[in-house]
């Protein structure tokens, strides 16, 4: 492995010239899963920056272990696409210390409870070498792979890492929804100079939506640390990110037919948060529902409900902020637990419809 990292580093470094693209008004809406958009994303990146290169296990010949790398070991080759033993202390090291070096490593991790065997390189390498070099070094580094519930894989496969790495200061952490903001958001990580934990979900890996004509556009980045509203609304404002956001989708979607409006904020980074956008919400609502799968103690809502009562908005809210989150437990293996385990969609209306008690 270290002979495949020398040989990008010195075959690629000096005076690289990138070809871009310019931004073309051709582009039409497709509908791809979102597997599909987080693979393109890596496509383009590579094909962008010969110093970008993707290690991990079975990432190259296999495919990926859930096939979201595929046909890329095939295009680039075993020198940008890296497969590497089971050991994610091992590899993250390596991936960051030629991050260090100026290479631009996206690791996959199998699942982000894996990456535990990892957590130093991540927070006390990667996320401090800005600051405490005094702003010298920088770790141009992406940390990828699945995050949150999943389905029949029991307690230590299946838990929502956001609220761990969004504590810490430097590190960028994202997560993704739909199509659009899994490929723009993955592009923009790479490009991003500072370490990026990209929380993806396996349940949505396999869901379709529809890429839009902008993100399709190669030259496209999302902006990092701003959310998005899915759903526009002026009774409830319900904040998400990741899976959540489609039940919370769905929950706006009932409660529309009973004359409810929500307005449903997708996340999309949680940190940085952006502030302003939420708060404007709350202001013209006066109501929020927060929803996440993590458990509830010192997790995303916990922010969010401390940064409406810090960030100016309080004296706008007419009902106590509420939480909809996953069970204070080790996520069970039986089936039925399981499912009462993390949020749902009728979780969220009865949330909504408890903060609105006395509204109408």
């Amino acid at each position: 492995m270290y002979k495949h990292l020398l040989k990008l580093r010195y075959a690629y470094q000096p005076s690289i010239k990138f070809t871009h693209v310019q931004p073309s008004t051709q582009y039409t809406p497709i509908k791809m899963t979102v597997r599909e958009a987080i693979n393109l994303a890596m496509d383009e990146e590579l094909a962008h920056d010969p110093n970008v290169f993707l290690l991990g296990e079975e990432v190259g010949q296999y495919q990926g272990a859930y096939k979201v790398s595929k046909g890329l070991f095939q295009k680039y080759g075993g020198d940008r696409v890296i497969d590497t033993p089971i050991t994610e202390a091992g590899f993250t090291g390596i991936a960051v210390g030629a991050a260090l070096y100026g290479l631009k490593p996206i690791v996959e991790f199998m699942t982000w409870n894996f990456a535990m065997q990892a957590i130093d390189h991540i927070i006390n390498s990667a996320a401090k070498a800005h600051y405490m070099s005094a702003g010298d070094q920088k770790a141009s580094i992406v940390f990828r792979g699945i995050n949150g519930a999943t389905a029949y894989v029991a307690a230590q496969h299946s838990q929502c890492f956001a609220s761990w790495y969004s504590n810490v200061p430097g590190l960028v952490v994202l997560a993704p929804f739909d199509c659009d903001d899994a490929k723009s958001l993955l592009k923009a990580a790479v490009r991003n100079p500072n370490p990026v934990v990209f929380l993806e979900n396996e349940i949505l890996y396999s869901e379709s939506f529809e890429l839009s004509a902008e993100a399709r556009d190669p030259n496209y980045l999302a902006p990092i640390g701003k959310a998005k509203i899915m759903r526009q609304g002026d009774h409830v404002t319900i904040v998400a990110f990741s899976k959540m956001v489609q039940y919370s989708l769905g929950a706006a979607e009932q409660l529309f037919k009973e004359g409810i409006n929500c307005e449903v904020i997708n996340l999309r980074s949680l940190r940085p948060l952006d502030r302003e956008t939420i708060l404007e919400s709350v202001k013209k609502t006066g109501r929020v529902v927060c929803v996440e799968e993590g458990w509830p103690q010192s997790g995303i809502s916990a922010e969010i409900t401390a940064l409406i009562m810090e960030g100016g908005a309080f004296k706008y809210l007419d009902a106590p902020i509420q939480r909809v989150t996953g069970v204070e437990i080790p996520t069970p293996y039986a089936f039925n637990l399981e499912a009462m385990t993390f949020p749902k969609t009728e979780q969220i209306v009865d949330a909504v419809l408890n903060v609105l008690k006395g509204a109408r």
